[in-house]
């Protein structure tokens, strides 16, 4: 059995739902499918606490916004790239308006109110409270909902992309995707989706990663199935630490967003002291890549669990007003941000690599897009300028479904796929074991392939990473398909891309820092990306 879709969408995300609903307003009578791997309330959207990027005050400009993502970039953003972006800010906040979002505004002037984060020059981030990912998300979906020809499908896990050779080997021609193979989780039916456009929109690989800000479900899914489909991946060595994560041992990723430290939160360690100025001149404003090295380091100088963020010189009234996310969730485990600072440390964050395609989203493979954190477009280079990261979900969907909207192929409707292999193993008392590797993946990327970096390290981690990969294919292949191993599966396989990556690039750069290189090779010129194709990956 198959399904079909003129545009099958996979993630709902903001990227996704954005996309949709440019399809949806252009063309009514396109059958888009969207896909959750759980429900459609789960994501990294839902977590974004910070707020959007975009040039909206009149003290600001495109220019000075263009030139804060290329230096926190560290010389790897696409300029051009980055000014298309950019440029389309304040059209997309529009958007965002029309789809009924309600930034938070000025009382007296009604304008939007704009704070600062960290790499910035200008307030221009667009916020709702501390909770702008989750407001927008809410919108868009409820917006969604309202188109005949928008269907949701949740609790359904892609497990790989179907290309035109996988269906018909002796086709001669470009390779095009068609489809995918998904799982529905509830009834464990596994069935082939075509459509004429496969949308990947799946979001980060925080999980790769012992600590992080991410929600459980971002293992990196769509780099997996695209890179297994030959599809080039980039820059996969530039994880983004988020400096200021909640340290609770009942909070493990509950994000302390950068917009305390816009609002005069400073940084400081177990003796009371801050200690940023020595790091950066923007003391604690610096680029996330900086602030997150210089807490490591200062919690190895000093043997502390944790620094500290201190923002009691704000008053009660000001913090449950502008953070009450952040104050209610700190308060209900016993700290009163207004009275006491807060303890955190830095964790997985942001993937500034991905899947490379342009600023349309468009992949090596025919018929296959990307958008949002699965995509290295250029815009963030070897690190992301705090906040832009809702801004590229926006425009990259935007520029996709223009480029979409013109190309069809309704001859994909009609194409007999080949079903599933079947799977006639059993679940057994194994997933125990398979929930021991993925520990055993994420603890040895913290400890190989963290903040700071060496060759010893990575060598360390890709030999066991190896084995690892050996492992969960047998695991694949003699085991009913399960959601546990298809996750399992795609977070070995993302580790190993992101320590390959690393290993190529014999420098440090950004978020990139390897104590064997600690120099960039060109520290004010342009760096090369490190790409990875499924050619040369699997002749190692």
């Amino acid at each position: 059995m198959s399904h079909y879709f003129d545009h099958l969408i996979i993630g709902s995300g903001l990227a996704g739902l954005a996309y949709a609903l440019k399809i949806a307003e252009k063309n009514s009578g396109a059958r888009i499918g969207i896909l959750a791997k759980r429900n459609l309330n789960t994501g990294n959207t839902e977590l974004a606490q910070g707020g959007i990027a975009a040039v909206i005050s009149e003290s600001d400009s495109l220019q000075q916004h263009t030139l804060d993502t290329l230096t926190a970039g560290a010389g790897l953003c696409r300029a051009d790239v980055v000014e298309e972006m950019v440029c389309q800010g304040a059209e997309r906040i529009q958007d965002l308006v029309n789809w009924g979002v309600k930034f938070d505004t000025n009382s007296e002037s009604h304008s939007f109110s704009l704070t600062r984060e960290g790499g910035h020059s200008a307030r221009r981030i667009l916020h709702v409270e501390d909770h702008t990912g989750a407001d927008i998300h809410s919108h868009l979906l409820q917006k969604a909902r309202t188109f005949k020809n928008i269907y949701f499908l949740e609790e359904h896990f892609a497990i790989d992309l179907i290309l035109t050779q996988d269906a018909f080997p002796y086709t001669l021609g470009k390779n095009v995707c068609i489809g995918a193979y998904v799982l529905n989780k509830v009834t464990q039916e596994i069935f082939a989706i075509k459509a004429q456009k496969v949308v990947l929109a799946t979001g980060g690989a925080g999980k790769i990663y012992q600590y992080t800000s991410n929600w459980s479900g971002a293992t990196g899914d769509g780099i997996a199935m695209a890179f297994r489909a030959g599809a080039r991946v980039a820059n996969m060595e530039f994880m983004q630490f988020h400096p200021t994560c909640l340290y609770h041992p009942q909070s493990r990723n509950f994000l302390i967003s950068e917009a305390l430290r816009g609002e005069g939160a400073e940084l400081i360690n177990s003796k009371g002291e801050a200690f940023m100025k020595p790091y950066h001149p923007l003391g604690s404003l610096a680029p996330r890549d900086i602030v997150a090295r210089s807490i490591d380091a200062e919690i190895k100088k000093s043997g502390a669990d944790c620094v500290f963020l201190d923002i009691t010189h704000k008053s009660e009234t000001f913090l449950k007003s502008r953070f009450p996310a952040i104050y209610n969730r700190c308060l209900s485990l016993g700290i009163n941000i207004s009275e006491s600072p807060i303890p955190v440390v830095p964790a997985a964050h942001y993937l500034c690599g991905g899947i490379l395609c342009d600023s349309a989203g468009v992949t090596d493979i025919p018929n296959l897009l990307v958008l949002g954190e699965s995509a290295c477009t250029g815009l963030h280079g070897a690190n992301r300028l705090a906040s832009n990261s809702l801004l590229e979900c926006l425009v990259l969907a935007h520029n996709a479904a223009n480029s979409a909207l013109i190309e069809t192929d309704t001859s994909i409707r009609a194409l007999e796929i080949s079903p599933f292999p079947s799977q006639e193993h059993q679940i057994s008392d194994e997933l125990i074991v398979v929930s021991h590797m993925w520990e055993e993946v994420r603890r040895l990327m913290w400890n190989y392939m963290g903040i700071v970096r060496s060759n010893r390290r990575l060598e360390r981690a890709k030999t066991r990473l190896k084995y690892i990969e050996q492992e969960i294919q047998e695991y694949y292949s003699k085991s009913q398909i399960h959601s546990d191993i298809l996750e399992l599966r795609n977070i070995a396989l993302v580790a190993m891309l992101s320590v390959r990556c690393a290993q190529m690039r014999k420098e440090s750069r950004g978020i990139h820092y390897n104590i064997d290189f600690p120099l960039s090779k060109s520290p004010l010129g342009p760096g090369v990306d490190s790409i990875v194709s499924s050619t040369s990956y699997y002749k190692r």
